[in-house]
């Protein structure tokens, strides 16, 4: 800067105005580029230190969603043995007690059922924070946007299920069915309050409304919530499939 000072204090001196006035603009130039490599430079170092957070945000959500595949297969597996299980429970509503062999009287009270937890500390992280404007696929952030409600949806299925099993059908089986029935058999501990404690009643279960709509309405919702797994698992694996092809953009 000194340097370029002193040559335009020369060219002043000889009033070589044009020539001065040629090399101001040249100065202001030069001063421009450097501005602009400078920026570029710094500009640059930004994209660089925004990919290494996004490839962050990339992967930790990627572990999520592999996790999440794993639990909704399973889920699915299990949603199709129960709605089964409630099917073939359905098939001996009216029933005489003499028909019922052992396996269809466990089958008849049976109240098992397991919640599946699916993960979302990472999706719901990236939607509550100022991670989302690190993702550069407009795609990606329209999948990751929508993917909570997807979570909702299959959560709350699985209460209303949830619901089914414990206001519903077990006070109506507890109320006909004694529970002594899941004791051991050839246990001499629970031999005589076996013989003496109070009897099930399966005929008045199985024609119970409430048990029969109990069932029914547990086996319509098993079969809702067996679609809305294979809907999310199919938004899982979209946008695993999506994070995967951005984790090895260059």
């Amino acid at each position: 800067m000194v340097l370029f000072r002193k040559v335009r204090n020369k060219l002043l001196r000889l009033e070589k105005f044009k020539t001065y006035f040629i090399y101001a603009l040249g100065e202001i130039a030069l001063i421009v580029v450097g501005l602009l490599i400078a920026w570029k430079i710094n500009n640059l170092n930004e994209i660089k230190k925004n990919r290494v957070v996004e490839l962050k945000i990339y992967k930790s959500l990627s572990q999520e969603l592999d996790t999440n595949l794993i639990v909704l297969d399973s889920a699915i597996v299990d949603y199709t043995k129960s709605i089964q299980m409630l099917q073939n429970t359905i098939n001996y509503l009216g029933v005489q007690p003499k028909e019922l062999t052992q396996d269809a009287k466990k089958l008849i009270v049976n109240l098992n059922y397991e919640k599946t937890i699916v993960r979302n500390e990472a999706i719901n992280s990236i939607n509550a924070t100022n991670k989302f404007e690190f993702i550069e696929s407009d795609s990606l952030k329209y999948l990751i946007a929508a993917y909570p409600n997807e979570l909702d949806s299959f959560n709350n299925q699985q209460i209303k299920i949830e619901n089914i099993i414990t206001n519903r059908l077990k006070p109506i089986i507890e109320k006909y069915i004694s529970l002594l029935e899941i004791l051991p058999e050839n246990s001499y501990n629970y031999k005589r309050v076996k013989n003496y404690g109070n009897q099930s009643n399966y005929p008045e279960l199985l024609v119970s409304r409430e048990y029969q709509n109990g069932v029914i309405d547990r086996l319509l919702r098993t079969k809702d919530q067996l679609s809305i797994a294979k809907n999310l698992r199919f938004k899982t694996e979209t946008i695993a499939t999506k994070l995967n092809q951005e984790l090895h953009r260059p």
